[in-house]
């Protein structure tokens, strides 16, 4: 049942994601939209792939950073490798390529999965923040063109939210006298409890990812550390901007339209279908929509930048899965031949 359950999820949110672009495309008009593809400079697009790089070179150096403090210190070439191949693993099954990454630096570095896991945690908490700090941004200088966009995104749900407001309410009290209710037990019966090995275990896989959750107070370096998230950050955003001036109906847009498409793309990258597809494609070519973008110029810009940026990940994580592999097997033909015997290794 469990492996029936482990097969079924992938596919249904890839048929999610394949129903979403259909739906996406089902009104556009193809020839239209092939014609903004002939006249596009792909030159730029290039130039965002090399910020895209530089951006995954940056990440992996600030995840290295923020697993020193734990007292492990993995290389930044398996650090990379691990994080790659993490972020190709999420285009088959959504947030798996979080434990997958750090399984990966577990069998190369020995950093506790837990650990790990922490780190991760801290790091999706910081591009949280800094989202939050792009979407206060957009509203400040944007306001007049997204401002219909979001609102009309949220009504219907703020208009259910009113409607079942009473159902959430008992909602909230049951789950609070629920939580009173296991911290009750679990202190009248602590001193059994600690005596459970599953219950040992679990307090030490917690231990250890509040270590690495923690372990962005102990930097060695804090502001190189927040220089990488800038930097970032700066790069995904300069990814949206030069895209623009690949297609003729695009590349007259402003900076701010950039910063748009940046925290709506985002958005939609957030939600948990493989890589955003569908999501971003909508969420896209609806900001575009709002700026004076064709429906078809707006697809076919929110193609070029999604479709080259998802290539990269794949294959930078297939390069980054096969060199962390190779790496782990000639260590291990290493570490044989060491503690072979001298007349064995003179043979």
């Amino acid at each position: 049942m469990k492996k029936l359950l482990s097969f079924l999820k992938p596919v249904l949110l890839l048929g999610v994601s394949a129903f979403l672009m259909w739906y996406a495309l089902k009104e556009l008009d193809f020839e239209k939209m092939w014609a903004e593809f002939l006249r596009a400079n792909y030159l730029w697009v290039l130039l965002s792939l090399v910020m895209g790089v530089l951006a995954y070179v940056s990440r992996a150096v600030r995840w290295q950073m923020q697993i020193r403090p734990t007292g492990y210190h993995p290389s930044l070439r398996n650090t990379y490798n691990a994080m790659m191949t993490g972020y190709m693993a999420n285009l088959v099954l959504p947030r798996a390529g979080e434990l997958v990454r750090c399984s990966m630096l577990r069998r190369t570095d020995e950093v506790p999965v837990n650990t790990g896991f922490g780190t991760v945690i801290a790091e999706r908490i910081i591009d949280g923040v800094m989202l939050l700090f792009a979407i206060g941004l957009t509203f400040l200088l944007e306001f007049g063109h997204i401002r219909d966009f979001f609102f009309g995104l949220f009504s219907d749900k703020y208009t259910n939210l009113e409607h079942s407001i009473g159902s959430l309410y008992w909602l909230g009290w049951v789950l609070l006298g629920s939580v009173v209710v296991v911290l009750f037990v679990a202190l009248r019966y602590l001193s059994r409890l600690r005596k459970n090995t599953y219950f040992r275990k679990a307090v030490d896989f917690v231990k250890g990812m509040l270590q690495g959750v923690f372990s962005i107070t102990k930097l060695e370096n804090p502001a190189v550390f927040w220089g990488h998230t800038v930097f970032v950050w700066v790069m995904y955003y300069s990814m949206s901007l030069v895209v623009f001036f690949a297609l003729p109906a695009t590349s007259g847009l402003s900076w701010g339209a950039a910063l748009s498409v940046l925290v709506v793309g985002s958005l939609g990258m957030a939600v948990p279908v493989q890589g955003g597809i569908g999501v971003y494609h909508l969420l896209v070519q609806a900001t575009l929509l709002l700026y004076g973008v064709p429906k078809e110029a707006g697809m076919a810009y929110a193609l070029l930048a999604h479709t080259s940026q998802t290539l990269l990940v794949v294959l930078m994580g297939v390069l980054s899965f096969m060199g962390s592999m190779l790496r782990r097997n000639g260590a291990g033909v290493q570490l044989t031949q060491t503690n072979a015997e001298p007349h064995e290794l003179n043979r």
